[in-house]
């Protein structure tokens, strides 16, 4: 792609997803100006996907555009901050042609509006390889009130939003490997929905937070890590969905399933502890406490087992 048509794709295709923003400068310049919030942190995440590895290959590009905002408002949500500004940048395939990348744009355009954010620059380049993207979400949060990873201490409570197992059964159902009649396996995994709802709650009570995205047993690690305790993870107490229930029942080895749908990841709830003198907020589902000492033991049919690394590794 020359840089004429470049500059000519950004002005048609993604000037118009700034949606006004001041800062954002119509895309005209190669910088934008983030304004500031009195009273308020800004929070930023990074995610990239990758075409066979973050998506299915040949996936419909509004979709993967889709799925990359949401991946990332997931981050944001888990850290109870409120989204209104992304970066992105897109390595197109040698192969896309307009149409394609119209699409995507299209797609972004409409979850943009969806969660009221803007545009404030990025970039577009072509590859050889496989379809990439990535994107910067901006957030904000009351001072000193983004909810961290560290925080959690012996006694709290470990918990988890919404149903759990989706993720991966929905990456089987989209290959065909195992039946979804309404396609609400595969819609949870191409189309996760950010926890934003949340924000208050995890203000208001969680001492540590960390959204699913990697498997639920590794993010619950990723918690026990950063605040230096233990957890106990009991997937015998895992919130199911419907399809998800089903499927279970119909395994031979209700054990290994239960691993499966604790470690598939690609859920985007919010797995986080509160204290133990806190109720249970609704909507969320109790799955285990935090100890003294290090690491995660999880049980599941009632015995302890080996969950092995406890979900997606990158390297």
């Amino acid at each position: 792609m020359s840089g004429a048509d470049e500059f000519d794709e950004i002005e048609r295709l993604f000037r118009p997803l700034t949606r006004g923003a001041p800062g954002a400068f119509d895309l005209l310049d190669d910088a934008a100006v983030v304004p500031s919030r009195p009273g308020y942190d800004l929070v930023v995440t990074k995610d990239a996907v990758v075409e066979g590895v973050h998506f299915l290959r040949n996936e419909a590009p509004d979709l993967v555009a889709r799925k990359l905002l949401r991946v990332n408002l997931s981050d944001l949500a888990a850290k109870a901050a409120e989204p209104f500004a992304c970066f992105l940048a897109v390595a197109w395939p040698a192969s896309f042609d307009l149409r394609q990348r119209e699409r995507f744009a299209m797609g972004l355009a409409a979850d943009l509006e969806s969660y009221d954010l803007h545009l404030m620059g990025g970039d577009t380049v072509v590859t050889e390889g496989p379809f990439t993207a990535s994107l910067t979400a901006l957030g904000w949060v009351p001072h000193g009130r983004m909810v961290r990873r560290a925080g959690a201490r012996p006694g709290d409570k470990l918990m988890v939003s919404g149903t759990i197992g989706d993720g991966a059964l929905g990456l089987a159902a989209a290959q065909g490997a195992i039946p979804d009649s309404d396609g609400f396996l595969a819609f949870r995994y191409r189309l996760p929905q950010p926890r934003l709802d949340l924000r208050g709650p995890l203000r208001a009570w969680a001492t540590a937070a960390a959204d699913v995205s990697d498997g639920l047993v590794a993010d619950a690690g990723h918690i026990a890590k950063a605040s230096g305790v233990g957890l106990i993870v009991d997937l015998d107490q895992l919130p199911l969905s419907g399809a998800a229930a089903t499927w279970l029942e119909q395994q031979a080895d209700p054990q290994d399933a239960l691993i499966r749908l604790g470690t598939g990841g690609d859920d985007y709830e919010v797995v986080c502890t509160i204290r133990p003198d806190q109720p249970k907020p609704a909507g969320f589902a109790v799955i285990g406490e935090v100890t003294e000492g290090e690491g995660v033991e999880v049980r599941a049919a009632g015995r302890l087992v080996d969950a092995g690394q406890g979900g997606w590794r990158h390297i």
